[in-house]
């Protein structure tokens, strides 16, 4: 009795303990999987063509205004939508598959812990979004730099970077679900419900809110500008708990991230504000740093549940 306890609760048994050498070998072996099955060129040659394809579109639609911030400015909305799909896609199977075939019994068979399990499949699988990133973005930056009238090369390395934590955020949702999860049909559902929640319901919050607000039912907060016809008027914006709300979804966050890294003075990619809105400064969750905190708390958090959890079902 004793000896399960400990077995299943304590922190230095091999059942709930990290290896990092497993965890080395799990993801390498996850990695090269994907190479094996195209999986990560066919990823690196989709990022490539996608923005190649943008630059050229838009040094087409607009060739004597086109810099690396208005090309950040468009891509940043697309991978604001296609990376998530793909992180979600990419983890979707990352366990719930191996309980599902019954495989996940015979890897922890060998020494390996649950949680080496875990995290090597988190990390096989962002290096297999990353480093196809990193192939795609850096061959397609011959063509962004052919195109630009502009080109910034730190602006286009920090957006590269904050795509990759953006991804490992989402990598961390769709790993730790699948974690959770016995089949992957509950697996595919829930990715299904994710991305839904994030994508449609939250993007769309803003505007119930503002809906409410005008309406009466939420009291909104007045404040004095002026307009274009140099008119004093009093507009009326969305109280802070309901910014908050809206601040904390990963694709607002992720946005407002790339203009702290890259150093864009005042061409802002993200979420901007009229700052006599907020008279006494922006609050801390409407800055740029904070939005970098939320990145971290959608990998860490997830993740901190799912090494709970996952070291405690039943296979």
């Amino acid at each position: 009795m004793s000896t399960e306890t400990k077995t299943a609760g304590s922190s230095d048994s091999p059942a709930s303990s990290i290896n990092t050498e497993s965890v080395r070998a799990i993801a390498k072996k996850d990695f090269q999987d994907a190479v094996r099955s195209w999986l990560f060129w066919g990823l690196s040659v989709f990022f490539f063509t996608l923005m190649a394809a943008l630059a050229g579109f838009l040094s087409w639609a607009n060739p004597d205004n086109f810099t690396t911030i208005s090309f950040i400015a468009l891509v940043s909305q697309v991978c604001k939508l296609i990376i998530p799909l793909i992180a979600l896609l990419l983890g979707w199977k990352a366990i719930a598959g191996e309980r599902e075939t019954g495989s996940i019994k015979v890897l922890l068979s060998l020494p390996h812990s649950r949680k080496d399990v875990l995290l090597g499949k988190l990390l096989g699988r962002t290096a297999v979004l990353s480093l196809s990133l990193v192939i795609g973005f850096l061959i397609a930056m011959v063509a962004v730099a052919f195109a630009v009238t502009e080109f910034s090369f730190t602006a286009y390395v920090a957006f590269l970077a904050m795509t990759i934590v953006y991804g490992l955020a989402y990598m961390s949702i769709a790993v730790s679900l699948s974690s959770l999860t016995r089949s992957t049909t509950m697996a595919g559902a829930a990715m299904f419900g994710v991305f839904v929640l994030f994508y449609i319901v939250w993007n769309s919050i803003r505007t119930a809110l503002g809906l409410l607000m005008r309406r009466g039912y939420i009291e909104g907060v007045s404040y004095t500008t002026t307009n274009f016809a140099g008119q004093q008027i009093e507009p009326t914006r969305l109280p802070d708990w309901a910014l908050f709300i809206d601040m904390i979804d990963p694709g607002n966050a992720y946005q407002n991230t790339i203009t702290l890294f890259s150093s864009l003075s005042s061409d802002r990619i993200g979420t901007s504000f009229n700052e006599a809105a907020f008279p006494d400064g922006l609050p801390f969750f409407l800055q740029d740093w904070f939005s970098l905190l939320i990145l971290l708390f959608w990998i860490a958090v997830p993740l901190a549940v799912a090494l709970y959890r996952f070291d405690r079902v039943d296979i």
